[in-house]
């Protein structure tokens, strides 16, 4: 959820914000830090109305109607302590992704790819459903950095084609593989020379994936073994374009998880031009983003949970960072990475569970602070593999995604 979901509006109830609303934040927060643009409004109150809901008695706005429903919420354990240590988008995008805030690491998803192999020799191990807007920093928030390029993310575009130029262009089955046996003796033979290189290696194999891909990604988009409820559950016949969009992504996801995908990460649907960041606007823009994800993300939950997948799978939603609880300007707000909400849902948590508190405002986490690399660790060790010994050497040195840092969050495990 790039750009920065407001998790006061959303998530983290707080009533003072109402009791002080359109006061000086530096009166009854104190000192403010540095925020992106530091132009520091009033107090802003949700525009709004939050409950309990579910068994848990999670808050939950009006924003988010269908993860609200007690069936989706009582799955969901949220941690509201959550922190980053940037607090612009491409810094911030690039260490939610790589547990570093400069370009040119591996992925989380390289990583998982790489400690967890690939169930499926037909498919990449991590894929990227681009709803039309990749993240700032680019395609290295999907990179494999030092790891072999194989473990990289394969981005589908939300398309009927989602790879380019992956049909064959051979008028015959013989003459395409009259092609590729040449291409794989041509291949062996510089590998050969090349002493194995192993970069040279994951290339070889990641054009052996794209042919398989020919076949396995048609299959993939056919869609008419799903029944009109399960498409109309995901909101695939929404009048909101940006609906149907994710609603695509979300069942494509729960598709490729069937077919043994390890990770796959889902970016957020095109249309609304700046994404989760308004500073302005706020109504309007995270009105139309929320519209664009809540019935998507219940349906995928419901699904997996259905299909008997959930305990094995993990769903994860945050953004690089939350919201400030005071204005900028009159209508929207700053950057906030000193606390905010991120969620887990399946992969053998805890359902239901609250961890973690910001202060009264929402401002910065004061109870039970975590930061990326507890998400980058916990989120291994659901999947089986602890993060202190997944290690790739490099440099003269083992790296790891949570570099010398982090701590599981036990709380939901």
């Amino acid at each position: 959820m790039d750009g920065g979901p407001s998790h006061v509006d959303i998530f983290d109830y707080k009533p003072a914000l109402e009791k002080y609303n359109g006061k000086d934040p530096r009166e009854v927060i104190g000192k403010l830090a540095p925020t992106q643009f530091d132009n520091i409004g009033k107090i802003l109150k949700s525009p709004w109305e939050f409950k309990q809901r579910g068994q848990s008695g999670q808050w939950v706005s009006d924003l988010f109607p269908h993860i609200a429903q007690d069936d989706v919420i009582d799955e969901i354990s949220m941690v509201k302590s959550m922190t980053s240590n940037f607090s612009e988008h491409t810094s911030a995008n690039y260490f939610l992704h790589t547990g570093s805030g400069f370009q040119g690491r591996p992925s989380m998803g390289a990583w998982f790819g790489y400690g967890l192999g690939t169930e499926n020799q037909n498919l990449p191990g991590f894929v990227v459903l681009n709803g039309g807007l990749i993240p700032p920093g680019g395609l290295d928030c999907f990179g494999s950095g030092f790891l072999p390029a194989s473990y990289q993310g394969s981005v589908f575009l939300p398309q009927n084609e989602p790879v380019a130029n992956i049909k064959p262009k051979e008028n015959t089955v013989e003459l395409q593989k009259n092609k590729l046996s040449l291409l794989s003796d041509l291949d062996s033979s510089s590998l050969e020379e090349m002493d194995f290189d192993p970069q040279v290696e994951a290339a070889i194999q990641n054009y052996e994936t794209a042919y398989q891909m020919q076949t396995s990604v048609p299959e993939l988009m056919d869609l008419t073994g799903e029944s009109e409820a399960v498409k109309k559950s995901y909101g695939m016949d929404s009048g909101f374009k940006n609906t149907r969009t994710f609603g695509m992504q979300c069942l494509l996801a729960r598709r490729l998880v069937e077919r043994g995908v390890r990770f796959i990460e889902l970016t957020c649907p095109g249309g609304n031009g700046d994404r989760w960041d308004q500073h302005g606007g706020l109504v309007d823009g995270h009105g139309k983003n929320c519209k664009s994800v809540d019935q998507p993300i219940a349906a995928l939950i419901r699904d997996l949970r259905m299909l008997g997948m959930l305990d094995d799978t993990l769903v994860v939603w945050t953004g690089e960072f939350g919201r400030t609880p005071f204005a900028q300007g009159s209508n929207g707000r700053d950057h906030n990475p000193f606390g905010f909400t991120t969620w887990f849902a399946g992969g053998g948590i805890k359902p239901g569970v609250t961890v973690g508190a910001t202060d009264d405002f929402g401002y910065k986490a004061v109870e039970n602070r975590y930061e990326i690399h507890d998400l980058h660790a916990t989120m291994l060790h659901l999947l089986g593999i602890e993060h202190t010994e997944s290690t790739f050497r490099f440099g003269g040195r083992d790296m790891r995604l949570t570099e010398v840092f982090g701590h599981l969050i036990k709380e939901i495990l």
